[in-house]
């Protein structure tokens, strides 16, 4: 994932509704769950393609091409495992935790059901050369426009309004599966 950060961050502005194939536009755009889509659905590849097998099936990672809505649910359903609100914090989060926010949209938020009403949504990853968590969002509100990295602090900091209860969940898209027993 942190290939695609420093490749990407700075250089692509944001554009709500366009997904990966955004980067081949000339200026290349992308949404934030496009963007998260692309970090998950890469890292699942090269963690099996690293272990030999298919930790991930297709399905699991075809699943992450969706609205950050259905990213956080999907994971979710099959980690059996989701933070809320004031849970959402710096020593609970997952290492690579995917965060989901309900910050309105306006009417293109009502393109589909949205269960909780996540209208964006972001991803911790890990700075290889000290372990340094931060997030990767693609961003439209706040300047500058498009893919940017901060610090996981300095992100829960600005965000903070957003994290309560009902308005933001956190989700570990690489944990163990549900027990398909239970």
């Amino acid at each position: 994932m942190w290939q695609l950060v420093e490749r990407y961050t700075g250089r692509v502005g944001y554009k709500g509704g366009v997904k990966a194939e955004g980067l081949s536009a000339d200026p290349p755009v992308i949404d934030c769950s496009g963007w998260v889509s692309l970090l998950l659905s890469t890292a699942m590849e090269s963690i099996n393609g690293g272990c030999g097998r298919n930790v991930f099936g297709r399905d699991e990672i075809a699943a992450l091409c969706t609205w950050s809505d259905r990213i956080i649910q999907g994971i979710e359903t099959r980690t059996g495992n989701i933070l809320e609100g004031n849970e959402i914090a710096a020593v609970d989060l997952p290492r690579y935790a995917t965060i989901g926010l309900r910050q309105g949209g306006g009417a293109w938020a009502q393109n589909h059901p949205r269960p909780r009403g996540i209208t964006h949504i972001v991803q911790v990853v890990l700075r290889p050369v000290d372990r340094a968590p931060f997030v990767s969002e693609a961003q439209g509100w706040a300047e500058p426009h498009g893919i940017r990295l901060l610090p996981l602090s300095d992100w829960l900091n600005m965000t903070r309004a957003y994290l309560k209860a009902g308005e933001s969940w956190a989700v570990d898209p690489f944990g163990d599966r549900r027990d398909p027993a239970t």
